[in-house]
């Protein structure tokens, strides 16, 4: 227990405890260990929220636009997860995926995807139906990429692990430590608990995914008197809820690695896809049989940025996305394509509609109810989705605003990219 007298100097904090800010503190921890570093953890567990609510894919890098940071970050990290969880003796997995047009309105995209693929690097191939068949006999398609690259991890183990070596190198993880002010000065951060709890530290990096906006305002509010109002005209997270079904035993037979469609160039999102997951192990060896299959997942406001179910609703969450000038223009220009996620997340008829236009052979009675997760997704006030990341400074802490899909793949480059921008003194953001 912290009193809320002690201090702790040359010490240095890591808000969140998902898979960025374990990264990062290990990071930290390793290029200066002279220096012990804390992570900071509001859930009584670590990788409770988004890393814990993950499909568990290594992203190629395939997708996103070249020269970006999720481009650039994202083959890096993928090959630095790779090592880690080999020599850690996590199970992982280059097992490949097919991105699949269903209708000549798509070869377009998919020679877009092929375009950037090219760009970034990621070794592809462009396949027509024969081939499609041979890699996934059940797939409806008239064209597609494969990606061998692609894998699969259970990044709860990758997290379960950057924990254990974080505390045997010295750091602590402080659990329940939900921070409810910040003081930043020119030599020190002072948190405040919610406990009435603080901590005292000589820098601070805040990686708090759904909450993370909060934060910098906190942060903005005491370094920059009268300027906390700043981030309502600038940044907001929206929380999207993505829901999931998986197959049921006899019909995973239906989905052999990875399949994804065409992606909608408008959003961030990848469309509904099916995922074969990483497994349990049995014994001593790992059965292929118990690799699950998962379906999704659609993408509806969440009422909570914890809100894993239509019934969780969070008043404060929910009005703050409700105000945000940047969510009701976001609302205006997509409600058609939002309306249309509610009537899936609802009727499981049309969820099921969608899979069959890659698998046509499911049906509804394939499918149980499977997790769900809920996306952080930073918005401008002009209603635009932030698709890359993005940090920001206030005194003597960094603030991740924005850290979306690949971010658990690129985990370990992340973290090396926010040492560099919380070490360039006057940086004020990187998008």
């Amino acid at each position: 227990m912290i009193s809320s007298s002690q201090t702790f100097q040359s010490r240095r904090g890591v808000i969140g405890g998902g898979i960025v800010g374990l990264a990062t503190a290990l990071h930290w921890m390793q290029s200066e260990p002279s220096i012990p570093v804390d992570v900071i953890e509001a859930e009584p567990e670590i990788a409770r929220h988004q890393s814990g609510h993950n499909s568990g894919v290594l992203h190629s890098g395939i997708y996103y636009r070249p020269r970006s940071e999720k481009a650039i970050l994202c083959r890096e990290g993928k090959a630095k997860m790779e090592s880690f969880c080999s020599e850690n003796g996590i199970r992982w997995e280059r097992c490949g995926k097919v991105i699949v047009a269903t209708d000549q309105n798509e070869l377009a995209s998919l020679e877009t995807i092929a375009e950037r693929g090219r760009e970034n690097e990621v070794e592809f191939e462009r396949i027509h139906t024969d081939r499609l068949r041979q890699l996934e006999p059940s797939v409806a398609g008239i064209a597609a990429i494969h990606v061998a690259d692609t894998g699969i991890v259970d990044y709860r183990q990758v997290c379960a692990v950057l924990r254990n070596r974080i505390v045997s190198g010295g750091g602590r993880l402080l659990l329940n430590r939900r921070v409810t002010r910040i003081d930043c000065h020119d030599r020190n951060v002072r948190l405040g608990f919610a406990d009435g709890a603080d901590w005292h530290g000589d820098e601070v990096i805040a990686c708090g995914g759904l909450h993370s906006d909060r934060l910098y305002q906190l942060a903005l509010r005491n370094s920059a008197p009268g300027q906390d109002a700043r981030l309502d005209h600038d940044i907001r997270i929206v929380p999207f809820r993505g829901e999931y079904y998986q197959l049921i035993a006899d019909r995973r037979h239906l989905c052999r690695n990875l399949i994804y469609p065409v992606p909608d160039p408008r959003y961030p999102f990848l469309g509904v896809h099916f995922t074969r997951m990483i497994g349990e192990a049995t014994g001593d060896a790992i059965s292929e049989t118990v690799d699950p299959v998962e379906c999704g997942p659609n993408a509806v406001l969440a009422m909570s940025r914890h809100g894993y179910t239509w019934s969780q609703i969070n008043g404060r969450d929910l009005m703050d996305t409700l105000g945000f000038t940047g969510f009701r223009r976001l609302a205006s220009q997509h409600w058609r394509m939002g309306m249309g996620e509610i009537h899936r997340s609802l009727r499981k008829s049309v969820f099921v509609r969608s899979l069959q236009r890659l698998i046509p052979a499911i049906r509804s009675e394939d499918l149980i109810p499977a997790r769900a997760g809920v996306r952080a997704q930073a918005v401008r006030a002009d209603g635009t989705m932030v698709d890359d990341f993005l940090f920001r400074r206030t005194p003597r802490m960094t603030h991740v605003l924005n850290a979306p899909s690949p971010a658990a793949t690129a985990s370990f480059a992340i973290a090396r990219r926010i040492l560099e921008v919380h070490r360039s003194v006057g940086s004020e953001s990187s998008s």
